[in-house]
């Protein structure tokens, strides 16, 4: 199996906070390096860790774009903590301790780029903390988006305390190959059921209300489309907080992240990048 994490670039670890969150921080390489530019801060999905963005790091680091890579508490590296007793808001505190760090280290806040479950918690912080900007990568939706364009024949599932890791059996996707399956497989892990039941509507959540009106930098909205629906649930994300969108006919959740079409959105996501700075 080709471990794609073993193959980052050198870069800088450390903890933060009292929940000993673990950052990775990717250094822009010197000669692309435009003064000015914020940093990135890519916050990962559910039962994931910053691992999830080894194949994007990369890119960035070429563009000359520093980027942090937060665990959130309990993830990956971070120090372990007990999941039946951490919720939603324990995630969005999570996230703000990295951006102060950020801010801190760099004297500007970031550019956050959320994916799925960190979609949504950027979304939320984004609403009363500064950021300089906001990407949202197949990010899970806000209780207004869900109003506009619901989830279809949903059959919540049950949870508990805890929501064990996705098995992931299946060999390949729709964009992914066996080695991208396989690579998730070795590191996702369990998730905490109270976050599950603030935000995931396909676990019975009423769903976060996010206010729009509130989020005022610029914003990008990425997401997988396999039919109408994904569509027009991802344009309607997009409106609801006055973001561009573009959505990938063709890929998976997770195959946005770490599929064999991944670059397509590392390139839409550059060109962005490269028109908030103009």
């Amino acid at each position: 199996m080709r471990d794609y994490a073993k193959e980052l670039p050198e870069h800088r670890e450390k903890f933060i906070g009292e929940n000993d969150l673990f950052l990775e921080i990717f250094h822009g390489n010197h000669g692309s390096q435009r003064a000015g530019r914020p940093p990135l801060l890519f916050v990962h999905g559910a039962f994931t860790g910053s691992w999830m963005w080894s194949k994007y790091i990369p890119h960035f680091m070429a563009a000359g774009w520093d980027s942090y890579c937060i665990n959130l508490r309990g993830h990956y590296k971070s120090r372990s903590v007990d999941f039946t007793r951490v919720g939603f808001e324990d995630y969005l505190e999570d996230i703000q301790v990295a951006i102060a760090e950020i801010v801190d280290e760099s004297g500007s806040p970031p550019i956050v780029i959320g994916f799925s479950m960190g979609g949504i918690l950027s979304q939320k912080l984004a609403e009363s903390v500064e950021i300089a900007g906001l990407v949202l990568i197949d990010s899970s939706i806000c209780k207004q988006v869900h109003h506009e364009v619901p989830y279809q024949g949903l059959a919540p599932q049950a949870h508990g305390l805890v929501v064990p890791a996705p098995a992931r059996g299946e060999q390949v996707s729709a964009d992914e190959i066996f080695e991208d399956i396989a690579f998730q497989r070795k590191y996702l892990s369990i998730e905490s059921g109270k976050a599950f039941s603030a935000f995931s509507f396909h676990f019975g959540a009423e769903g976060i209300s996010v206010d729009g009106s509130r989020i005022s930098c610029r914003s990008l909205v990425i997401s997988a489309v396999g039919n109408e629906d994904d569509d027009r649930r991802g344009r309607a994300a997009a409106r609801h907080i006055g973001g561009e969108y573009l959505g990938l006919a063709g890929t998976t959740h997770t195959g946005l992240l770490v599929g064999q079409r991944y670059h397509e959105a590392v390139s839409r996501i550059m060109d962005w990048l490269a028109r908030l700075q103009v």
